[in-house]
């Protein structure tokens, strides 16, 4: 119940901060279907990735060149600790990401700098460090794309991706 809790709070308070568009797009709400095959994530069960995806939130949204979590994201990684520490899974995989603006590699290191940010978060919060993995996507894996602020506030993000199978 407490989870419950926690996250419709942490849903009443990022309600305001959508930006154009959706959070994720259709494709990015992938991830493992029961029977370990990739799917949809429409299994609505509170221990269910696709649970995690909708009720949880997978998303922490980051300003302009930080890498440093706010308030709301560190609200939302509560809320994601707690589930993932009473769901534990085999694999978790944390995506950094960047807006189009600056070059790659700076934008490959900022994403890894905020992929990071969220690990030692999480771990802080007493997930289990061997359990999450970090990547960098930089600015290569957009949400939305056009040259304006709308745009590249829901590009600057680190996603939290679960897969694999309850553990014991």
């Amino acid at each position: 119940m407490k989870i419950i809790v926690s996250a419709l709070v942490v849903g009443l308070v990022l309600s305001g901060c959508t930006g154009g568009g959706g959070l994720l797009d259709k494709e990015d709400r992938v991830g493992l279907s029961g029977d370990g095959s990739f799917g949809q994530g429409g299994n609505m069960e509170p221990g269910s990735i696709g649970y995690f995806q909708s009720s949880i939130g997978d998303s922490v949204f980051f300003p302009v060149d930080q890498s440093s979590l706010t308030q709301q994201a560190q609200a939302m990684l509560d809320v994601q600790a707690e589930w993932l520490i009473e769901n534990a899974r085999s694999e978790v995989l944390i995506e950094g990401h960047a807006d189009e603006q600056g070059t790659r590699a700076y934008n490959l290191a900022l994403g890894a700098r905020r992929a990071s940010a969220v690990r030692n978060y999480l771990v802080s919060r007493s997930v289990p460090a061997d359990q999450l993995q970090i990547v960098s996507f930089g600015k290569e894996r957009p949400l939305e794309v056009c040259s304006q602020e709308s745009c590249y506030s829901q590009n600057r993000r680190a996603v939290t991706r679960v897969s694999g199978a309850l553990a014991g």
